[in-house]
């Protein structure tokens, strides 16, 4: 189909955010929390978080394997249907951002997006799937990014982001089909947030269109909703806020 459907947002009984100190990922926190989720495992790299109803922190590194399957092991009991890899870099901590041209590629700056963006996920994939319900629906979602679509690139630059989220967006199609084999009902797919007002997009933020940036707390009800309209045949698709699958 073309689009999810746009019901009201009905909320798991557990769901697990990987991020949650971010913009979107804390918003997402409290927007389940507001929704009557009754856990909320709620990850970030110092475990900590502002106390919300139902919520469980944890401690997870991207680039640390072991975290996240000492994450997931905490979970195993009363494992998440939800699970949102709600990460991802743009601008590098030293400042370095996205390259405008194919002369400014520095190998290192390019493995340190690829392990934030791709590879981090992807872990965090391997270690959360096998806790998945085979009988009833699950979702297991990814952020990524408009710009990871090779179809729709018209502009270029940006590689190493846009080249990491169209990895990003392989690597969930590989999920979805593998997961697809033994549980039929769960739902594996990426999710553009649109341009949310968070730290990730606050350099880029100059001469956007009125009306382009959205608040995390709405961003947060948009993903919501596209999750809660989700439907098995929808597995290894990437969505945008509205629910308008991504080209690939």
């Amino acid at each position: 189909m073309d689009e999810v459907g746009k019901p009201g947002i009905t909320a798991p009984r557990t769901a697990a955010i990987f991020g949650s100190t971010g913009g979107i990922g804390r918003a997402l926190c409290e927007r389940l929390s507001d929704l009557g989720c009754k856990t909320i495992y709620a990850g970030s790299r110092d475990g900590k978080l502002p106390k919300l109803p139902g919520s469980v922190p944890f401690a997870f590194d991207l680039t640390d394997e072991s975290t996240i399957e000492a994450a997931a092991s905490l979970m195993k009991d009363n494992p998440p249907t939800w699970v949102i890899a709600a990460t991802g870099v743009l601008t590098l901590p030293d400042g370095t951002g996205p390259e405008r041209t194919y002369k400014r590629l520095d190998p290192a700056a390019m493995a340190q997006v690829f392990a934030l963006n791709t590879i981090g996920p992807a872990i965090i994939a391997k270690h959360m799937l096998p806790l998945m319900p085979r009988d009833e629906a699950f979702v297991f979602a990814a952020l990524s990014a408009r710009v990871g679509s090779i179809s729709d690139n018209g502009l270029g630059g940006w590689h190493s982001y846009r080249a990491s989220k169209a990895a990003l967006n392989m690597l969930i199609k590989n999920f979805a089909l593998e997961t697809g084999r033994t549980h039929k009902n769960g739902s594996v797919i990426g999710l553009h947030p649109g341009t949310v007002d968070s730290a990730l997009s606050e350099p880029f933020q100059t001469n956007l269109p009125d009306g382009q940036l959205t608040e995390p707390n709405e961003a947060a009800d948009n993903l919501l909703r596209v999750l809660a309209g989700l439907r098995a045949e929808d597995s290894g698709k990437v969505f945008d806020f509205a629910g308008k699958i991504v080209p690939a």
